[in-house]
């Protein structure tokens, strides 16, 4: 009982070390400028000052939507294909499987920031620059979501495809009406990590973005903190960061439950 409560009240600790900053970031929004300075979390002239020139210099409900339409759009076809290549990489028997695997496999070990010239070649070459399809296109397939797939699919009984191939199901109903009511952790662990990753992704919406309209909310913000329109108010700052992280800490609360159980089920089987 003893070693029990020495292990919650363990993990407590760790919780708080790792929680105060997030409390701390939100509370100094809140401060005035003079105050925010310290480790304190409350203060004593509270205020939403730093909330509002947010919202007067920046068109940040602007950012927030077009990072949202573009984020929710990637996410949705990366689970769409992602799904329909990891099916058919775990279950279908085709000449060159085993190749187009590797060959993803490949690609997942090449550093995006290689590939950013050239991507931005073909996207001028295109007449995709400072337009929503370049920050979409590129994005709506990942290598890492068909691995993520084809690992969770190939733990599902091959008793339960072998029987619907027997009553006549094909492989777009197997996967439909069988696979996908089964693959709500996978989905949720993909979902979450897309999501994360097109919401915070800065460098390459800097390189094809130049009309302020069209902009994310993390390129806005970032060009806002370096670019001279925060006036170097700290609280400020820390205002448009808050607005910024809170729907991934919405979205990452909706969908923890099924993150960790994909993480904990799928394994490496396979490879």
């Amino acid at each position: 009982m003893m070693r029990k409560a020495l292990v919650y009240v363990a993990l407590a600790c760790g919780a708080l070390i790792f929680l105060y900053p997030f409390v701390w970031m939100i509370a100094a929004t809140f401060k005035p400028e003079p105050e925010i300075v310290g480790f304190a979390l409350w203060s004593s002239h509270p205020t939403d000052e730093n909330y509002r020139f947010v919202f007067g210099k920046i068109p940040i409900l602007k950012g927030f939507l077009n990072s949202l339409v573009v984020s929710l759009t990637v996410t949705t076809s990366v689970v769409i294909f992602g799904a329909v290549a990891g099916y058919a990489l775990s279950r279908l028997r085709f000449r060159g499987r085993d190749a187009i695997f590797n060959l993803a496999l490949l690609t997942m070990m090449i550093p995006s920031q290689l590939t950013l010239v050239p991507l931005y070649t073909l996207m001028t070459k295109l007449g995709w620059v400072n337009s929503r399809l370049s920050l979409i296109v590129p994005a709506m397939m990942s290598s890492y979501a068909t691995l993520l797939f084809r690992q969770f699919f190939l733990a599902i009984p091959q008793s339960l495809i072998d029987a619907a191939r027997l009553d006549g199901c094909s492989d777009w109903t197997i996967l439909l009406r069988i696979v996908a009511p089964l693959s709500k952790p996978v989905v949720a662990t993909v979902a979450i990590l897309t999501f994360m990753g097109v919401w915070n992704d800065v460098l390459w919406p800097l390189m094809v973005i130049r009309d302020q309209d069209l902009m994310t909310m993390p390129l806005m913000v970032t060009l806002f903190a370096v670019g001279g329109q925060a006036e170097a108010r700290l609280g400020a700052q820390l205002a448009a960061a808050t607005l910024l992280a809170l729907p991934i800490i919405a979205a990452y609360l909706f969908l923890q439950r099924y993150l960790i159980e994909s993480l904990a089920s799928s394994g490496i089987k396979g490879l």
